[in-house]
């Protein structure tokens, strides 16, 4: 019997915080029982750097992803596809969950905003990991 491995795409317009937050997170929370992407609808030249280091805080290394343009492939092979702030750039396929957090852009803010929105995208990915049926590896 084969099982397939749950995948979640993590979009935001510029692919430099939210959502490389969220897929750094996914990644380590899963132990890479769950396959992660992360896009943008209008890629940054590069991840916030202030992310980067509120990432770092919590033991995850972010610095050497990139960002990434949003493609229908990308939609397309993963069961999960949560937006965060995108608007209507990310392309909807019936049978696909899709989700919209609502979360604070860390762009252009300071370490302690930043550290709040991290700390909420992990609560949300804990949340998903338990939906998904996927136990968290502890620290």
């Amino acid at each position: 019997m084969t099982t397939s491995t749950p995948s979640a795409l993590f979009v935001c317009v510029h692919n430099a915080g939210r959502s490389q937050m969220a897929a750094g997170l996914l990644r380590h929370l899963s132990g890479g029982a769950v396959e992660v992407r992360s896009a943008g609808s209008m890629p940054a030249s590069q991840i916030n750097p202030v992310a980067v280091e509120a990432m770092l805080e919590i033991g995850i290394d972010i610095r050497d992803e990139q960002p990434k343009v949003l493609t229908t492939e990308a939609v397309r092979a993963s069961d999960v596809v949560v937006t965060m702030g995108c608007g209507d750039a990310c392309p909807v396929f019936p049978g696909k969950r899709y989700e919209d957090w609502a979360l604070a852009d860390p762009a252009g803010q300071g370490l302690e905003p930043v550290r709040v929105i991290r700390d909420e995208i992990r609560a949300r990915v804990l949340s998903l990991l338990a939906e998904l049926g996927v136990d968290p590896v502890t620290d």
